[in-house]
């Protein structure tokens, strides 16, 4: 059983786990960069049944236990009143449409994370400072925009509550044994260039009992133990049912240690929130863990993240 870090062992991992300079001083695309034509080749490769699953959450204005910021739907127009309204107003207006704001970081949506989005001792990926996010430019480099050709790769479920028959619990961290035990019992390995999502069953919880304040009530996740494993498989994007770190945190001094570690030091992609649900389903139904993976964000400049709807198909 892998041993728990200490507070300085993830201290440690800011640099054992760098890849700082690993694809050159101007590198914005850190673990990406396993991502080959190869690569898409061989997801493509996996499509048989024609059969596509979303892997996201709806997003929803209500206000839950979990929400952080409310998201806003205001509409700019409707069709109230204008089958009842004098010929000429009809005529005015023949549509419906909207405005949609919210902040998706956070425990709701679905969305990614750019290496931008975290700093440590004033850095981001590739040791860039971070005052190159700024309140009036936004973020300058390392972008969500980066990705407007979106990321397709083999995607790989490791559906740990399956395998361990239940939902993980609050604080409990998915550990290094666990992803190697799910892989043996799926008959599927990691391999360089996957898109790597872990269930934690935490998402069927919420479904059946009801939205949880992380903050308050604790969630599992990955835990930052396991970043060594996915450095050394070479995994080009992580996504789980949850925000992406343990909590009550296990290292309140270091905040989110997964996303530290993880976005500043290994430039390591996230999918923070996803629905696993009906892809776990789906692949027990055909009995393969591996999928062509599809992650398209919003071609947003400067933003450091974007709302997303990963799509599996298989």
């Amino acid at each position: 059983m892998s041993q728990i870090p200490t507070e300085a062992d993830v201290l440690t991992m800011l640099d054992t786990l760098s890849n700082w300079g690993r694809w050159g001083a101007d590198d914005q695309l850190g673990t990406l960069n396993f991502i080959t034509p190869a690569t898409r080749r061989r997801a493509a490769g996996l499509v048989r049944e024609g059969v596509s699953v979303s892997c996201s959450r709806p997003i929803s204005t209500d206000i839950t236990a979990d929400t952080s910021f409310q998201p806003l739907r205001f509409m700019v127009d409707s069709g109230e009143g204008r089958d009842t309204a004098p010929p000429e107003r009809i005529l005015q207006r023949r549509g419906a449409a909207e405005f949609i704001g919210m902040v998706f970081h956070g425990y709701t949506i679905t969305h990614v994370d750019t290496p931008a989005h975290y700093f440590w001792n004033g850095r981001i990926y590739n040791g860039r400072s971070c005052n190159l996010i700024t309140a009036r430019e936004g973020a300058q480099v390392e972008a969500v925009d980066l990705l407007r050709d979106g990321v397709v790769s083999r995607g790989v479920l490791l559906d740990v509550a399956a395998v361990k028959g239940r939902w993980l619990e609050a604080g409990e961290g998915v550990m290094p044994e666990d992803l190697e035990a799910a892989e043996k019992a799926q008959g599927v390995r990691v391999e360089p260039g996957d898109i790597l999502l872990v269930r934690t069953g935490y998402y069927a919880r919420r479904r059946v009992e009801g939205p949880r304040n992380p903050g308050r009530d604790g969630s599992p996740a990955l835990h930052v133990a396991a970043l060594p494993w996915l450095r050394e498989r070479s995994a080009a994007m992580l996504g789980t049912d949850t925000h992406n770190d343990v909590s009550p945190l296990p290292y309140p001094n270091l905040g989110n240690a997964l996303h530290v570690v993880g976005l500043v030091a290994m430039g390591l992609w996230l999918i923070d929130n996803g629905n696993l649900e009906e892809l776990s389903r789906a692949c027990a139904s055909y009995r393969r863990w591996e999928f062509m993976l599809t992650v398209a964000p919003l071609v947003l400049e400067r933003v450091t993240g974007s709302p997303v709807n990963p799509i599996a198909l298989f």
